[in-house]
């Protein structure tokens, strides 16, 4: 078969070099920048049996207005591409926050070998050995699948946008929902939409979802204690990272899909916050709470002041926020990154990328100091040199 790939940056080089290893031809299409594989005149003009394209490529893209062939996704592709030939338990995660607490918790609780897969990096288990970082596009699937093969584990896997309804059991971790694809398409439709070709789906609290599991019918929290029930079997652990807004609903995921795949629930008991996922430092008399990945928006960055303040005893904040350039799909908008300064009213602030451009004269800036920074590790640093006491709260869009 003939098989146009269009977008390279996404993965769509990983997509075309396993088709190849198919006995598929393929031609590969740099969407965006133009730089590698041939131009899209070059694309429009030859035959082609198929067509693979992202999900977040605008409908209205030349290329595709120009293709007069089937067009699946890069999800799609994925699924092609494996068949049957998959790990199992495989389990697809997907969702606008709580991606990577909710697979790293779900790891800690499984048994025997598997493969995480996360925005983080790739770890093997037991061991948690990191192996390789790569991007959570749908084709990262593609070798974090054929390495739980190899090893004969199970796979945990983040996947943006979607599922590639390869995997035997999904998670869509938060009902969040925002436009992406020029404005055109509703990530939690998506979301959902892919994830119902999964044998079984676990969803968060709001998300609609018809047949799907809801979260808060296998597991209950209060205070510190989380309980779970499913299939017959039941328990609870108690963990202190079930005040935080951020946790509590990865956790109850985990518990329950653990419970579900044979897993140990009881093992989150001691399971640690996750860098970037309001993890806590000190470095002399100032606390850093790292709440800077992938899901950072408003709400996550007015919990990570709380608890900075929290912790501290004191008011004083700087805060590091907005978003590294090119980091994620749903950004983080200029009018969120204001609400969270003024309802947090640092004592200094600092600005990243290119977030904000006018922020220093706006009103809720008045009598804050304002600074800017190239990315999370210059903020970090400058607010190191400028924080004597009380906290630093790093709050960037950003993968990690």
């Amino acid at each position: 078969m003939r098989v146009l790939v269009i977008d390279t940056i996404h993965g769509g080089l990983e997509i075309a070099r396993y088709l190849k290893g198919k006995g598929h031809f393929t031609d590969a299409v740099d969407i965006y920048r133009g730089k590698s594989g041939i131009d899209a005149p070059t694309a429009a003009s030859r035959d082609y049996d198929l067509a693979v394209a992202p999900v977040h490529l605008d409908p209205g893209n030349p290329l595709l207005q120009a293709l007069t062939i089937p067009v699946i996704s890069h999800h799609d592709a994925v699924r092609w591409i494996l068949g049957d030939d998959r790990p199992s338990p495989f389990v697809e995660i997907t969702g606008a926050r709580g991606k990577t607490t909710t697979a790293c918790a779900l790891a800690s609780t499984m048994k025997g070998p598997g493969i995480l897969h996360t925005s983080m990096g790739t770890y093997r288990f037991p061991g948690r050995e990191k192996i390789w970082k790569k991007s959570i596009t749908p084709a990262s699937v593609l070798p974090a699948a054929e390495e739980a093969r190899q090893i004969k584990g199970w796979l945990i896997a983040e996947v943006s946008l979607g599922c590639t309804g390869t995997g035997d059991y999904g998670i869509i971790t938060s009902c969040e929902d925002y436009l992406f694809a020029g404005g055109k398409r509703h990530a939690l439709h998506e979301k959902v939409r892919s994830a119902q070709r999964l044998p079984r789906l676990l969803v968060a609290p709001g998300i609609d979802a018809p047949g799907a599991v809801r979260v808060e019918s296998v597991a209950a929290t209060e205070g510190v204690s989380c309980s779970y029930e499913c299939g017959g079997k039941d328990g609870a652990f108690d963990s202190p990272l079930l005040f935080h807004e951020g946790y509590r609903i990865p956790l109850m995921l985990a518990a329950a899909a653990g419970c579900e795949l044979g897993g140990d629930p009881g093992q989150l008991s001691s399971f640690p916050a996750v860098p970037g996922r309001m993890s806590e430092s000190r470095e002399g008399e100032v606390r850093i709470v790292d709440n800077a990945n992938s899901g950072t928006n408003a709400s996550t960055t007015r919990e990570a002041a709380d608890y900075a303040r929290k912790i501290t005893g004191m008011n004083e904040i700087t805060l590091v926020i907005g978003q590294e350039t090119g980091a994620v799909c749903e950004g983080f908008p200029e009018g969120d990154i204001i609400t969270a300064v003024k309802e947090i009213c640092p004592a200094r602030l600092i600005v990243i990328g290119n977030s904000c451009s006018g922020i220093e004269k706006n009103p809720v800036c008045a009598g804050i100091p304002v600074s800017r920074a190239g990315s999370l590790e210059e903020g970090k640093s400058l607010a190191r040199t400028m924080t004597k006491r009380g906290s630093i709260v790093l709050s960037v869009k950003c993968w990690r």
